[in-house]
């Protein structure tokens, strides 16, 4: 009887099992560069590709370029070979599974941007051979991997499910979460066909703790945006929620404090003075852009898209009111904010509401300065400027500004120091002073 022939599937997957298969990751941002650690970790081979030489060559040094990668942990991986980074994508001729997670961006036209994705996956079909697993993470809109990846794969004439493998992989990360990170966030993975599907199972369970697998790359796409839409209503929700309680002096924390004491039917989100980072003021947005084709009108994600965009507009006048009530004009005086990421802890400002709120006291006549331990130095148009000392600012500004709440501020000396506060993040939630001014 002739010996069964052995498919490229089974190859593949056994090089997988026994962490032979050579692994690529495109991109090495906040989430790939985590993805390709956890995988080094776990014993792979691992080659970074990414377009920016600077960020490879400090890979190669063993320095993390992301806060969830400690160089202490990166730089043992680099030496002993498990990790390497370079801009020539060539490198995918031998390669055995590639994951894509670069940018997706909106235009200003809110529909998506899709260029990043199509020219990596250029370079991917460019070196495509048999017996390949390809896995798209860069969130983007329902169908991408299905009606963009997969007609460019398949142009070298090789059959998805049989000769390659395609999925779709939602990245599920939280820049400076401390407790959730790559390896213990549970990892959705949908492919084109159940093998390809099998196989992208297989793969992250050699080096993530939890793998689910779904029915198609659609629904893995599907998913990602259903998360992060759940997350900008919610807020929008309690964004407007602030707003009211505002005109009725009604203590909006409070209330959602005690509200939060329900066990059951409730679950708190919180104001703050907008929305930022690459997910949540973007992704859903995909969405609405998606179903707009479909002829169905996206409601609730572009009302609550514009609640949250009014936010920093909401801050600015918190700020001159409160400056009124002093009989201080807004224009002229000098306002001190504190942190510009977008959120606690991290040195990320993309979409950040703290540049819009700069912006816009700038336009009414302030003059700003800022505090952030995470970014000595932001870009605005073509200005820079540079983070101060905190304590220093603060007794020379007529009103500091708390705009992202990092934990290494000095709060209580901060207190001490100023003549007025608003407070857009409750981070003085403990205290009372009739310095605060809360959001």
């Amino acid at each position: 009887m002739q010996a069964a022939l052995v498919t490229i599937a089974e190859v593949l997957e056994e090089k997988i099992r026994t962490r032979t298969a050579r692994v690529g990751v495109i991109g090495l941002g906040y989430v790939g560069l985590p993805l390709a650690t956890e995988f080094a970790r776990a014993g792979f081979c691992v080659t970074g590709i990414d377009v920016q030489e600077s960020k490879t060559a400090r890979v190669n040094r063993g320095e993390s370029c992301v806060p969830d990668v400690r160089s202490e942990d990166l730089l043992p991986l680099v030496q002993q070979n498990s990790i390497r980074a370079t801009t020539d994508f060539s490198v995918i001729e031998d390669l055995d599974t590639i994951n894509i997670a670069v940018p997706t961006p909106l235009r200003k036209t809110k529909d998506p941007d899709m260029s990043f994705v199509v020219s990596a996956c250029q370079e991917v079909a460019k070196y495509l051979s048999p017996g390949k697993l390809v896995i798209l993470e860069s969130t983007t809109y329902p169908g991408t991997t299905e009606e963009l990846v997969l007609p460019m794969l398949e142009q070298s004439g090789l059959r998805v499910g049989e000769d390659f493998f395609l999925c779709f992989s939602p990245e599920r990360i939280d820049p400076g979460n401390p407790r959730y990170h790559t390896r213990n966030i549970p990892k959705v993975v949908g492919g084109i066909t159940p093998m390809c599907t099998q196989l992208g199972s297989i793969f992250y369970s050699q080096a993530l703790e939890s793998v689910v697998p779904v029915s198609s790359t659609k629904i893995a796409e599907m998913v990602k945006l259903l998360e992060n839409t759940f997350r900008m209503i919610n807020i929008g929700l309690v964004n407007e929620l602030a707003i009211m309680c505002d005109r009725m002096d009604i203590n909006v924390w409070e209330v959602i404090d005690a509200a939060a004491t329900k066990p059951f039917g409730f679950m708190p989100f919180y104001p703050g003075p907008g929305l930022g980072g690459h997910c949540i003021p973007i992704d859903p947005f995909y969405l609405s852009w998606k179903t707009k084709q479909a002829g169905i009108e996206a409601r609730f994600i572009e009302l609550a898209g514009y609640i949250n965009g009014q936010m920093p507009h909401f801050v600015v006048d918190k700020i001159q009111n409160a400056l009124n009530n002093r009989s201080k004009p807004l224009k002229g005086s000098h306002i001190h904010v504190l942190g510009v990421a977008y959120k606690r802890d991290i040195d990320d400002v993309r979409e950040s509401p703290a540049l819009d709120i700069i912006l816009l006291l700038e336009q009414r006549g302030a003059r700003i300065t800022y505090t952030d331990p995470y970014l000595p130095r932001i870009q605005l148009g073509d200005r820079r400027l540079t983070s101060e000392d905190a304590l220093r600012m603060s007794t020379e500004a007529d009103c500091v500004v708390v705009v992202t709440d990092h934990a290494k501020f000095d709060y209580p000396g901060i207190l001490d120091a100023a003549s007025l506060i608003v407070d857009a993040r409750n981070a003085y939630k403990s205290q009372v002073s009739d310095k605060i001014v809360r959001l």
